[in-house]
C-alpha cells in the first residue's frame, strides 16, 4: 500500500515538474531521485573523520586521534555530541533553502535519505529513547506552514523505530535569521528561546536532536538545554548539513 501511495506521488510530481535536476537545471533527475542530477550527487560531501568530538566540525588531515577543536574548549553546549551528515557545501545549503523557504518539498526525501545514510549506522545499536526536531517559532511556522526539521526528523525516526516527539520544547522568542550573526550575538540571541513543555520522565532520558544545518551550535545547544531542564538526561544532535 505504502509502496503503491508513493508511486502515485512520485508519478503526480513528475507530471508537474520536468524531468530535470533542481539544483543545476542541466541534467535528467525524477522525483525517485528528489530532482537531484548525478553531477549534483557528485557534488555533495559526507562528512568523514576526522572531526571535532564534540561539535562535529570536520578537519582536514591526518588525524588518527579523538580531540576537541579549539572552538569547543570554551563553549559550554546543552548537548553531549553533535554530528552532521554533509559537509555545508554549496549544493547542500542550496537545497536546503529551496526546501526551507521555496516550498520545495521534491526535496524532502533527498534530505531525509542524506540523514539517515550517515544517522542509523552511528546510533543504532545505542540507547535512545525518541527523536525531538528543533521546533519554529509560531509565526514562523505559519510563514513557512511547516518545519523542515520535523519533517527531516520523522525519516530518522522511522529508520530508527523510534517516536518523534514534538510536544517536549516550544521555541518562545522569536528570533531573525542567525546566518549573518557571529558566534557570540548567536548565543546571545538564543538566551531564553526554548522551553521545556512537558513534566520530567524517566521515559525520555536521552533524546536525538534534529535540525537541518549546525554552524555555531547555538540553537542547538539552547534547545537541548531546554530539554535537559525538562528531564532529559542526555541529548545529542544530528543535523543533515555542518558549517564552518
Amino acid at each position: 500500500m505504502i509502496s503503491a501511495l508513493k508511486t502515485a506521488y512520485d508519478a503526480a510530481l513528475n507530471f508537474f515538474y520536468p524531468p530535470v535536476c533542481q539544483l543545476c537545471k542541466n541534467e535528467r533527475a525524477m522525483a525517485k531521485d528528489g530532482y537531484v542530477g548525478g553531477k549534483c550527487w557528485s557534488g555533495l560531501r559526507f562528512l568523514t573523520e576526522p572531526y571535532c568530538e564534540r561539535c562535529g566540525l570536520p578537519y582536514e588531515g591526518n588525524i588518527t586521534h579523538s580531540f576537541v577543536c579549539q572552538n569547543c574548549k570554551d563553549m559550554d553546549f546543552g548537548f553531549s555530541f553533535a554530528r552532521s551528515a554533509m559537509v555545508a557545501n554549496p549544493l547542500i545549503l542550496q537545497a536546503i533553502a529551496l526546501y526551507k523557504y521555496n516550498r520545495a518539498v521534491w526535496f524532502e526525501p533527498f534530505l531525509g535519505d542524506l540523514l539517515t545514510r550517515k544517522a542509523v549506522p552511528a546510533l543504532s545499536g545505542q540507547k535512545w529513547d525518541a527523536i525531538v526536531p528543533v521546533p519554529l517559532h509560531p509565526v514562523r511556522q505559519r510563514e513557512r506552514e511547516f518545519n523542515q526539521a520535523e519533517r527531516i526528523a520523522l525519516h530518522l525516526g522511522k529508520a530508527l523505530n523510534l517516536p518523534v516527539k514534538t510536544n517536549l520544547v516550544r521555541r518562545a522568542k522569536f528570533t531573525g535569521t542567525q546566518t549573518q550573526l557571529s558566534r557570540e550575538k548567536r548565543a546571545a540571541n538564543m538566551d531564553n528561546a526554548f522551553f521545556p513543555t512537558v513534566g520530567k520522565s524517566r521515559y525520555l532520558e536521552r533524546l536525538i536532536l534534529v535540525d537541518d544545518v549546525l554552524t555555531t551550535g547555538a540553537t542547538t545547544s539552547a534547545c537541548a538545554r531546554a530539554l535537559r531542564e525538562g528531564g532529559a538526561k542526555e541529548v545529542c544532535v544530528w543535523t543533515v548539513a555542518r558549517g564552518t
